[in-house]
């Protein structure tokens, strides 16, 4: 089994605050995948986001981690079991899950380990989706802007494993019985320049920047250049999402 990565520990705050909202579409066609609705398991739930959404619906909602910190950090509802542990070591019965969701996260698993034991735990016919989203999208300038941050400022700071997010999860291999997805999924959301700035504080590759760099944030220089194409108050910033389902 690969070494388990927890990315996002230091920045739980930013992550939290910063990280854009899915769509109700998105829940929807969750929603639409099971058949039961009796327990629901989150896998790399971070700050708890997906998991507050599936208890709307589900009786029981298991919410896992291996980050404490964003785990403690995680809004609470009665029926949501907060579980720190490694997505490939669900400590749960044979066919005892109805649905299981992976949002921006199975790329740092052991896949073909995770994808075993979700099958171990799903009900016959249980449904298994994971999804996440490419870059922000703003205007054609600052989007400019934001592909070269990514690319050749951060770029030799990505984690071999952000190039699952980057091919929009067509190089993991999955060969469950796939089930249509939308393919026109979008956040959108209104931000000012600071919500802007704050998300890409949020990255693991900012992160491991600052660390090789003595502290020196690179965000600090993105923002600079976008001030002066930045022309209003709030923009409208986008992500494309991508999705993969499947039954067991």
């Amino acid at each position: 089994m690969k070494d388990a990565l927890d990315r996002f520990s230091g920045q739980a705050n930013a992550y939290k605050k910063f990280r854009p909202s899915y769509p109700k579409a998105l829940y929807d066609f969750l929603f639409s995948l099971s058949h039961s609705y009796e327990t629901a398991w989150d896998c790399g739930t971070g700050n708890g986001q997906v998991a507050n959404q599936l208890a709307s619906r589900f009786e029981k909602v298991l919410a896992s981690d291996i980050s404490e910190t964003q785990l403690a950090k995680a809004e609470k509802r009665p029926n949501i079991e907060y579980i720190k542990f490694r997505a490939e070591q669900p400590p749960f019965a044979n066919e005892s899950i109805d649905l299981i969701t992976v949002g921006q996260a199975i790329h740092w698993f052991d896949i073909p380990l995770f994808f075993k034991e979700a099958k171990r735990v799903l009900k016959p016919a249980g449904v298994m989706a994971f999804w996440g989203y490419g870059l922000v999208r703003v205007n054609p300038e600052i989007n400019a802007l934001i592909d070269h941050f990514y690319t050749h400022v951060v770029g030799p700071y990505w984690d071999f494993e952000r190039r699952h997010v980057d091919s929009h999860y067509e190089s993991i291999h999955f060969d469950w019985e796939k089930i249509d997805s939308p393919q026109d999924l979008t956040i959108e959301c209104l931000w000012t320049l600071n919500q802007f700035e704050g998300f890409f504080n949020s990255w693991s590759a900012v992160q491991k920047y600052k660390e090789q760099h003595n502290g020196e944030n690179p965000v600090d220089c993105l923002i600079e250049e976008v001030k002066s194409v930045w022309v209003s108050e709030k923009m409208k910033v986008r992500f494309p999402i991508f999705i993969k389902a499947g039954k067991k």
